[in-house]
């Protein structure tokens, strides 16, 4: 403005008391650059004309509405990009719902104007990052995050899962600290211990993956189930990426990584990593757990791009079976349908449904998983769900620690069920005519009650009229019987035997003293390959049990001597249930 003023365009310099060079925030707020300020300014141009403010603009939205073209120099460059369709319009654009107005609307008029066509094909209008309470995040409030802060604490990966996990992007999301503290955990702890688990006998075995992939028929089932639920996920993942439905993405990998992968596979198949020699079974399990992290990492990147890239680089490292220096180099896993085996999910499945169900009835009566049972029985309804659960009965037995699983073609004088109404279902539904609804099912026979069971639904008359009821609007029951405890989920009931005899009692304390050894092992600093001798002091009850199940304990725990004295100085003290003992391990 100094040569403004020189010129004779301007009697004074407006902002002369402002200093150049000094950032300070006193200093800036000496210059105000509102309309009816900035209008008085006259600059020179270099030939010494005057210059002033353009008085008539476009909405600067316009140049951010010429992003799907602009973005490729057109039409100065790459004319056939546009003009052939090849990059226009734009696959998808994502901003706050406030552009409706703003730049959503100005991306297709001005391709309306100029194209004739539409922007994008895409929109996603995003939601708003609220407090955890669903309150505007504000300094006022002092409700405000610091995203600084808290990539710092808890990491980019975890906070853009959690982000994207929990509320899809159009969606507001209540953000909560405590939810991303549960992702790093769940999630990526998860991960992180599979991935440590497969490292640590991998190095032992010595495994680089110099083996040819076994076929598929030549793995054992429990390899051929998650290499299935596997391609199935990546089938499902493929699809929520191109319907850009990122929230279903991470939620399905989640699922995969917690319930699936470590688990059901990797706790059923633990002994197969350290147990035995290098043979085809446990090629196969290092096989089939590595194809599974490998999968994952490149399934997780676009959302979690750091974690996976080191989970990639660390899991090829020592192979060769993928060549690229970054997971984001790699090409996007395609579903083999060849892998995918519907019969044996929905077994699995069954597998899972039942064992948590017996696992819910030892919590119940306050029973170890350790302490061995005797049997369960589980109703069924034909011929093709008995096949199903006899082929994944030994998994359920190990799983849940029985000896025995009877099925039982008709259970009707064993089992009895009852079933009552789903108030909070039905009360909407039928409003004033609920009591009615109620006493009609209350009539339901063990007949009526097993047609809805395996039909899903059940079609009744009230007040002359004829009604369909859907299983989710009832409440099916089963009653305990004698010695017995009984659970369902669904069409699955199953009935737990919780009567302890004196040798699974045993066999429960030979368990016990087993994971007593193991985790001394673990913190004495033992390798997993050590050979160790076993000293415990003189229990009558330990004295039963180790005289009893001596072979699986020395198995179990790499025992080459186990001895009983009446006083042992230098052990640590142990107990649970009736055993009051003492144990020291050293060396063989």
């Amino acid at each position: 403005m100094g040569k403004s003023v020189d010129s004779g365009f301007m009697n004074s310099d407006i902002f002369q008391s402002f200093e150049v060079g000094n950032n300070s925030e006193e200093n800036y707020d000496k210059i105000d650059l509102h309309k009816n300020i900035v209008d008085k300014i006259i600059l020179v141009s270099p030939s010494g004309k005057p210059m002033k403010r353009e008085a008539d603009l476009i909405d600067v939205w316009f140049d951010s509405g010429s992003m799907p073209f602009a973005q490729w120099h057109y039409p100065f460059d790459n004319k056939e990009l546009i003009d052939e369709n090849k990059f226009f319009p734009a696959d998808l654009i994502a901003e706050g719902v406030d552009q409706t107005r703003g730049w959503f609307y100005t991306l297709h008029a001005i391709s309306s104007m100029v194209f004739d066509s539409v922007a994008y094909k895409n929109v996603v209008s995003n939601g708003l990052v609220l407090d955890k309470n669903g309150q505007k995040m504000s300094k006022r409030l002092g409700n405000a995050v610091d995203p600084f802060r808290t990539l710092e604490e808890f990491g980019p990966d975890a906070t853009r899962w959690y982000m994207i996990g929990n509320a899809n992007p159009w969606d507001n999301l209540k953000f909560d600290l405590d939810g991303i503290e549960e992702v790093k955990r769940k999630f990526f702890g998860t991960l992180y211990n599979t991935y440590a688990f497969f490292t640590l006998y991998a190095n032992i075995d010595k495994f680089d993956y110099t083996e040819k992939d076994l076929v598929l028929s030549e793995r054992p089932e429990i390899d051929r189930w998650i290499l299935s639920e596997l391609n199935t996920l990546i089938k499902k993942v493929d699809e929520y990426y191109g319907d850009y439905e990122p929230t279903k993405v991470a939620r399905a990998i989640s699922k995969f990584t917690q319930d699936y992968l470590s688990n059901w596979y990797v706790r059923l198949s633990r002994r197969r990593f350290w147990k035995g020699d290098y043979q085809k079974d446990k090629v196969s399990a290092y096989q089939t757990l590595h194809t599974c992290m490998l999968t994952i990492a490149k399934l997780a990147a676009p959302i979690a791009p750091f974690f996976m890239d080191r989970l990639y680089l660390d899991l090829t490292k020592n192979t060769r079976k993928e060549s690229c220096s970054s997971v984001h180099l790699e090409k996007f896993p395609v579903s083999d349908e060849r892998f995918i085996d519907k019969i044996l999910e929905r077994k699995m499945e069954n597998a899972q449904t039942i064992s948590s169900l017996v696992l819910s009835l030892r919590a119940k009566e306050k029973i170890k998983v350790r302490q061995p049972l005797n049997k369960i029985m589980i109703p069924i309804e034909n011929g093709e769900q008995k096949a199903e659960i006899l082929e994944v009965s030994n998994l359920i037995k190990h799983e849940v620690n029985v000896k025995e699983i009877e099925l039982l073609e008709d259970a009707s004088d064993i089992l009895i069920n009852q079933i009552k109404p789903n108030f909070k279902v039905l009360g909407p539904r039928f409003g004033k005519d609920m009591k009615i609804v109620s006493q009609e099912i209350s009539k339901f026979t063990s007949d009526d009650i097993k047609k809805i069971e395996q039909n899903g639904n059940l079609d009744v008359e009230i007040n002359g009229k004829n009604i369909k009821l859907h299983l989710e609007d009832v409440e099916i029951t089963s009653q305990d019987i004698e010695g017995w405890l009984v659970a369902n989920e669904g069409s699955l009931t199953v009935a737990l035997d919780v009567t302890i005899t004196d040798d699974l009692r045993k066999e429960g304390i030979a368990r016990e003293l087993v994971n007593r050894i193991q985790n001394l092992r673990k913190d004495s600093g033992f390798e997993v390959t050590d050979k160790i001798d076993v000293t415990l002091q003189t229990d009558e009850n330990i004295v039963k049990a180790v005289k009893t199940n001596l072979n699986y304990i020395k198995t179990e725990t790499l025992t080459e001597e186990l001895e009983i004295i009446d006083n042992l100085n230098n052990g640590i003290e142990i107990a649970f249930d009736d055993v009051n003992t003492k144990l020291f391990i050293q060396k063989h």
